[in-house]
């Protein structure tokens, strides 16, 4: 007699929309099925609260689709006991102590806790001082101690987890779907050279940490084009941006028109949790990533073969010009970025290290129970 499938409930931080949630569970999902897993999905946010937090102001609009949202959260979690696994993409609410997560722990349920970013470190909210009050990072370290294993996006993230209490913390990198992502044309030498960013309003101020860098370029090249895909509303003093506002057939649509995608970080320890999200998509797409050099980054890009690593302005700006200048180098780079994220983070790969973590936690838990 067959056994039936495993049931999986996975709580999920943001709707398909967010690329937290969408990288690390949503693109999963079919290869998990087809893997046998009984999947369902309950997101925090939903469309409209995701929206909202994209937007300045609205705090009381946004206070109250967080009450319907942890209210939705809540009713979810009181009805775990219907899945065999519940695996959190980061914490069950965005503020206040783990008291879902003690309970389910208490009542013995699987638990895999996911995360790709240093939530131990308290970042304030660009939009919402009401959200950064009640962000409570220091409860990561709890959860780490609940679950039955903790899923890392990298190997810095891995390690934190084990040092600061986890039973068991394996890293799971994030697979890049090149099946969506088409192989973008690259640029003759008598085309304008498009230099862009993709991400978030939240993380679009790294930008100023290479502002006069790009503004020498701007001034340098006139015929430069400088694009934006989800930054919102943005300036650069010198930089000619265009600002579009992010979609997923909008991404697709920009990586197409980017020569060279930047990704720069702050030299510090909030950094080294990034998973190179940013960069991995670049090369996925033929875009040549220019990053600050540090933590995944370090793993990701093969410095001058799959992408450029930088760690002061005069890296940035003397890679970058030989960019612009150089076709041939963009080509070789382009190719050699896309070949990599082919053979490396294939979601199907990757959802096979998933699908086993998943069962194994379910097995130890049930064997732990018998005994």
């Amino acid at each position: 007699m067959n056994n039936p499938p495993l049931r999986i409930l996975f709580l999920t931080r943001y709707p398909v929309e967010g690329a937290s949630s969408r990288y690390r569970v949503f693109q999963y999902l079919p290869h998990l099925r087809a893997r046998g897993l009984d999947c369902t999905v309950q997101s925090f946010m939903d469309g409209e609260l995701y929206a909202l937090g994209q937007m300045p102001g609205r705090t009381l609009r946004k206070a109250w689709a967080t009450l319907k949202a942890s209210w939705r959260r809540i009713r979810a979690v009181a009805a775990h006991g219907r899945y065999d696994v519940v695996y959190m993409q980061r914490e069950l609410l965005p503020f206040g102590p783990p008291v879902l997560e003690r309970w389910m722990a208490r009542r013995g349920t699987p638990l895999l806790f996911d995360y790709d970013d240093a939530l131990f470190i308290k970042k304030a909210s660009r939009y919402n001082p009401l959200a950064t009050l009640l962000r409570a990072p220091e409860k990561t370290f709890e959860i780490f101690k609940l679950v039955g294993c903790v899923v890392a996006g990298n190997n810095w993230l891995r390690d934190q987890a084990l040092q600061n209490g986890a039973k068991r913390a394996e890293t799971v990198e994030v697979a890049e779907d090149t099946g969506r992502i088409p192989m973008r044309a690259v640029s003759g030498p008598s085309q304008p050279v498009t230099i862009g960013w993709l991400g978030s309003p939240s993380t679009a101020k790294y930008l100023h940490l290479i502002g006069p860098v790009l503004g020498k370029l701007a001034s340098r090249h006139p015929d430069l084009r400088f694009e934006l895909v989800g930054s919102g509303e943005f300036h650069m003093e010198g930089v000619p941006w265009v600002l579009t506002p992010w979609s997923l057939q909008n991404e697709l649509d920009a990586l197409a028109r980017f020569d060279v995608g930047l990704m720069p970080l702050p030299l510090e320890d909030w950094a080294r949790g990034k998973s190179g999200g940013k960069a991995r998509t670049y090369m996925a797409a033929g875009v040549v990533p220019v990053c600050t050099g540090i933590g995944y980054n370090l793993e990701l890009i093969e410095h001058g073969r799959t992408g450029f690593l930088c760690v002061d302005e005069r890296d940035w700006l003397d890679i970058l010009e030989e960019l612009v200048d150089d076709a041939a180098l963009r080509r070789r780079v382009a190719v050699a970025a896309r070949a990599e994220v082919v053979s490396r983070f294939d979601p199907g790969k990757q959802a096979d290290a998933l699908a086993s973590l998943i069962q194994e936690t379910a097995r130890l838990r049930a064997c732990a129970r018998r005994d």
